[in-house]
């Protein structure tokens, strides 16, 4: 079950957090939400919907619209899509701290319909490199997450698209 991990990290019966569940409503956009996270380090969830859930990135530092500043993104479980209005505070245990949400918007791939860029962007988590656009109130533009070789902690870099230079950079891991 893909909520499965989220669910045995959690004791929901005391955590404030939404319980698991799969949003069964397809999108008429697809939303994205970041979230500022005063855990034991204080770090940026980045989330992205796919299928009903949240593909999720914790990145331990503030994300960035310059092209030339790379992030690490640690790919962790699927949270629900309930959890893109999550603030406050989770009790002790996983993920203890205040939750905020940093900034929320829409996305795409290449400016598809939602069911295309869900496909794509399963595809690129299956190839290790996802493209996608943010209209957010912070986050605008096109992102890239691509994923280390031979990582054994799902680790990615967050990198933002330099919009003035037309040519696509081709990154690797």
């Amino acid at each position: 079950m893909r909520l499965a991990k989220y669910r045995a990290k959690r004791n929901l019966k005391t955590s404030l957090e939404p319980p698991a569940k799969i949003r069964k409503k397809k999108s008429r956009e697809l939303i994205f939400v970041v979230q500022k996270h005063r855990a034991t380090h204080l770090h940026y969830d980045l989330r992205l919907e796919v299928d009903g859930v949240l593909k999720s990135w914790a990145v331990p530092k503030e994300p960035s619209s310059d092209p030339s500043v790379k992030r690490l993104a640690i790919m962790v479980e699927d949270h629900p899509y309930a959890y893109k209005d999550f603030k406050g505070t989770i009790p002790s245990g996983y993920g203890a701290g205040t939750v905020a949400i940093w900034d929320s918007g829409t996305y795409s791939v290449f400016g598809e319909t939602p069911e295309k860029s869900e496909k794509l962007i399963k595809e690129g988590l299956k190839k290790g490199k996802i493209e996608f656009s943010l209209k957010g109130k912070k986050l605008k533009g096109t992102f890239y997450l691509v994923r280390f070789k031979n990582s054994e902690k799902n680790e990615w870099l967050l990198i933002k698209k330099d919009e003035k230079n037309r040519k696509t950079k081709t990154y690797k891991s």
